[in-house]
């Protein structure tokens, strides 16, 4: 399919990213690691993921989030044939998360 993500670099950032303690750190790091519209972009695609698994539409998710259709299906495919990265979180953060506002 694509390139393999396994590498050394990418293990030792992810290792990196594993040492991070909270949320102020966690801002700390990816504002000194990747642009603001990284971050944001990043934050959206969880966002949306979020909102798929809500059972929105597309065309909400679009208006809520700023998000292309061509995006959120993107996500939707990393969903539904991915790693299942997003589940895993999901059920993790359980109750933990507000409402997208």
């Amino acid at each position: 399919m694509g390139k393999n993500i396994r590498t050394n670099a990418v293990n030792h950032l992810f290792e990196a990213i594993l040492t991070l303690e909270n949320i102020d750190e966690c801002y700390a790091f990816f504002e000194d690691i990747c642009t603001v519209n990284e971050i944001l972009s990043l934050s959206q695609r969880y966002d949306v993921a979020r909102m798929l698994r809500m059972q929105k539409t597309y065309l909400d998710i679009a208006e809520r989030t700023g998000a292309s259709t061509a995006t959120i299906s993107r996500v939707n495919r990393s969903l539904n044939y991915g790693n299942d990265g997003y589940d895993m979180v999901f059920a993790r953060t359980k109750g933990q998360e507000k409402e997208l506002e």
